[in-house]
């Protein structure tokens, strides 16, 4: 399992908890786990959103891994220029 931390507003999606665990090895099969979890959150991570792994932001890079200890952040996407 992997320990997830929902920031923000998307935590309204997992009845505000902000801290869940999902069974996942890669980003895909987090996101997955979290929209069969919480279908509430399905039509924002269909719009998208951002995964801080281990301090770094990832996007649409399905197949990055996930290791159990690692430091999962579920963020809104986050857009800049």
């Amino acid at each position: 399992m992997v320990q997830v931390r929902i920031w923000g507003s998307l935590a309204a999606a997992t009845e505000d908890q902000t801290e869940v665990e999902i069974e996942a090895s890669t980003l895909r099969e987090l996101l997955d786990g979290l929209a069969a979890r919480y279908p509430a959150m399905r039509p924002q991570l269909e719009r998208g959103v951002s995964v801080s792994i281990d301090g770094r932001i990832y996007t649409e890079n399905w197949f990055t891994p996930i290791h159990k200890d690692s430091e999962v952040v579920l963020l809104a996407r986050l857009k800049g220029g």
